[in-house]
């Protein structure tokens, strides 16, 4: 059921926000809320606070902060950023309402229940974090470090991460930012380029974009943004690659509705026609790049008519692509991606595009792939140790990589299946540390089953998520607007301005209410606990971030001093360095067992009556994590389904129908959504956003709102050089009435 906000409550709810102190002293002890009378115009005495990172999504955007009698009340972009400006989005706006959240965690609590269904009690920090202590202590002494794994996400999670990974010794780390994100991009990239690729396309300066997958509109990263639209008006042409019609597709001169899960067998058409007919830069692969002649051996196959027949797009729509790119180049912005952990054959993908890239001769160059020259500093946490390989779930029994090219961590599904199975060793330890694996990883039931077998399950985060429910221990962190955290450094978004550099540092800009803590406090006590008390590298975040300063000759006074912003000159990004090198071919991916050459892997294709379950990203939440925030919750309250007109119409669907959905593993979704009927997909898929559906009771505005999709990803596909999962290979039919509905072909 969704949660119903009428407008009148909409604005209710938004002046509280806004509203001054003084005239009410009433604070509710539960809720922390204030209620007062608007004031007057003209009558607000105001204050700025600087020095706030915005952590609503993980672009990090800059904010300043206005505050009445204590109270944060608005949140803007910092005016001295050369990133996002005086710019944030509606979830950057939003952040007050998650600051000032009545369901917010408050104090450490602990289980009397079971888990899964937990029953609450209220304890001190000293027993939450004593018990803490001592049953991770003790699984250690009983199991190894080994028995302990880690679930962490997000900028406070790194510490705490670093602690046990490196001062206790366990490999069994698993970041969904890597293992069910970007983490296949990286890799991919680095097995050709050497270096991760972030999202550092030059846009601005481009002649052409081509976008694979990617939701730039819809995944709104304020900067990014600003850096797309600025190149669609210098008169970028736009080509967009996507099953849906999405955002970016409707300001696209060239739209691609390629089925799913092709989009290799797309890329090796283009590139062996830019080989073919040599329309390929010859000039940039004779300098940079390796391996041609059998990258051009490994693509020969990939005519157009093939890709197009595998691809269900037209041939003509391949060359027009084809020929844009290299008419083109070398001025053209092939973008990595962000949420690339698809179909699990994903490694592959990401290298085409890294080599269709090179072939248009586009690093480094105005329009290209261009990473921005940021400065350096430190990076303090605990000191690194050797534990050797021996319990590291993705070495074999020959001491071999099971996924060779994996991310930072130990792919999330090898923790799983030891933990369930006890094979090699046992997994009764667990820490969730601000990430939410109920509704990140696919296979829902089975992550319950592992956490159902721990001996203990520690968690700390600032909403009551579902992952919480099946915590021993809960306890509550402070917020990004409440805490010291992360040294940033960036540059300007567009190189053809002054080339400028950045560092600012997160800084609070109100105090933590109730008993909220920060990860260093959190992370050292828990470390004092278990016998590392002589290990610990700092003393409080603030002494962090000072450290991290440091190395740029700067403190938190002085960022202070300059609105929380140090600006500097920059360096001109264009040019390739020396040491640059692209592998076309790359022996040591076919050593390992893979393909040297990028190569097309096709996936199960949608059983009769179903279609493929398509997910994504909506400008207003940031999956999950906002779903419980009032203001964005009127702004979307439900993830409604796309499913194609035409096969509406054969289904007698319409706009706004009430539906459920079942997977063909015959799966349910617990709660329901409504129909949006659209020509902007195709008929072999449906589409949602992602996150929506909450079982948590506690979240009083985002349960059982919308469906949640990772409960219908139930078919565990791993890629196998990186072991990331595959998160698009559900299929699913619709319920309406009680009456499942097969989806017509």
């Amino acid at each position: 059921m969704a949660f119903n906000l009428t407008r009148r409550r909409f604005l209710q709810s938004a002046s509280l926000a806004a509203a001054s102190i003084p005239l009410s002293k009433v604070v509710s002890a539960e809720t922390g809320f204030v209620q007062s009378p608007l004031e007057p115009k003209g009558s607000l005495k105001e204050e700025t606070a600087t020095g706030g990172i915005c952590e609503m999504c993980f672009w990090r955007c800059q904010l300043i902060g206005k505050k009445r009698d204590g109270r944060l009340i608005k949140l803007e972009g910092n005016p001295k950023s050369i990133d996002n400006g005086t710019s944030i989005c509606a979830r950057g706006n939003a952040g007050i309402k998650l600051l000032y959240d009545p369901d917010r965690l408050k104090y450490p609590l602990k289980n009397v229940g079971e888990r899964g269904k937990p029953v609450w009690k209220r304890i001190s920090w000293e027993e939450a974090l004593a018990e803490c202590s001592s049953k991770l202590k003790g699984v250690v002494d009983k199991y190894g470090p080994q028995g302990i794994a880690v679930f962490p996400h997000g900028s406070t999670a790194k510490y705490p991460m670093h602690f046990f990974e490196r001062t206790v010794g366990t490999h069994n780390v698993s970041e969904a930012s890597f293992f069910q994100c970007r983490g296949i991009r990286d890799t991919a990239y680095w097995a050709t380029i050497g270096k991760a690729p972030g999202e550092n396309v030059d846009m601005p300066n481009s002649k052409a974009i081509m976008l694979l997958g990617s939701h730039i509109g819809e995944n709104v990263h304020v900067s990014h943004v600003k850096s797309f639209i600025k190149g669609l008006q210098n008169g970028s042409k736009l080509i967009v690659v996507d099953p849906r019609y999405s955002a970016a597709a409707a300001k696209s001169d060239v739209w691609v509705k390629i089925k799913p899960g092709t989009d290799t067998a797309f890329l090796l058409a283009i590139m062996n026609y830019l080989v073919k007919t040599e329309k390929y830069n010859v000039d940039f692969i004779d300098e940079w790049a390796d391996g041609f002649d059998e990258f051009a051996e490994g693509i020969a196959d990939w005519t157009f008519e093939r890709a197009a027949k595998e691809c269900n797009i037209p041939v003509e729509q391949i060359k027009e692509v084809a020929d844009i790119l290299a008419e083109n180049a070398p001025n053209v912005s092939i973008h990595p991606g962000r949420h690339v952990s698809w179909y699990g054959n994903d490694f592959q993908r990401q290298r085409s595009l890294a080599c269709l890239t090179a072939l248009l001769g586009a690093y480094y160059v105005e329009g290209g792939w261009v990473p921005g020259i940021k400065p350096k500093v430190g990076k303090v946490s605990w000191a690194k140790h050797d534990h050797g390989n021996e319990h590291n779930l993705n070495y074999n029994e020959d001491e071999e990589l099971r996924h060779p090219f994996t991310p930072p961590g130990t792919p999330t599904e090898l923790i799983r299946d030891a933990a369930l199975t006890g094979k090699p060793y046992p997994i009764k330890g667990c820490v969730i540390w601000g990430q939410n694996p109920i509704q990140t990883i696919p296979g829902q039931e089975k992550m319950k089953d592992v956490l159902r077998q721990m001996d203990f399950v520690m968690c700390v985060d600032v909403m009551p998520t579902d992952a919480t429910m099946w915590a021993d221990i809960l306890l509550p962190e402070a917020s990004y607007l409440e805490r010291f955290d992360l040294v940033k450094t960036g540059t300007q978004w567009d190189f053809s301005e002054k080339h400028q550099q950045y560092i600012t540092a997160r800084m609070p800009l109100v105090e933590p209410m109730f008993e909220r803590k920060d990860n260093v406090f959190i992370t050292n006590a828990i470390a004092k606990g278990m016998g590392h008390e002589e290990e610990i590298p700092v003393k409080t975040v603030e002494e962090m971030v000072e450290k991290n300063l440091a190395v740029a000759g700067l403190s938190i006074a002085q960022l202070k001093k300059e609105d929380g912003i140090h600006l500097r000159d920059g360096k001109d990004p264009y040019g390739i360095p020396e040491d640059f090198e692209v592998l076309l071919y790359n022996e040591d991916i076919e050593d390992a067992g893979f393909p040297g050459v990028p190569t097309y892997m096709p996936v199960e294709p949608p059983p009769a009556g179903f279609a493929r379950l398509l997910y994504g990203r909506v400008p207003v939440h940031t999956f999950n994590r906002t779903q419980n925030n009032a203001w964005l919750n009127f702004a979307m309250p439900e993830n409604p389904v796309w499913i194609n007109d035409e096969t509406a119409n054969k289904l007698g669907l319409k706009d706004g129908d009430t539906v459920g959905l079942v997977n063909s593993e015959g799966f349910k979704s617990h709660t329901t959504t409504t129909v949006k009927v659209t020509p902007g997909i195709r008929k072999d898929s449906v589409y949602m956003a992602h996150g929506y559906g909450s079982a948590n009771p506690l979240l009083s505005v985002a349960v059982n709102a919308g469906v949640d999709d990772t409960s219908l990803m139930t078919k565990i596909a791993i890629d196998p050089e990186t072991g990331a999962h595959g998160m698009r290979n559900n299929f699913v039919k619709l319920i309406k009435d009680g009456k499942v509905l097969d989806i017509p072909a």
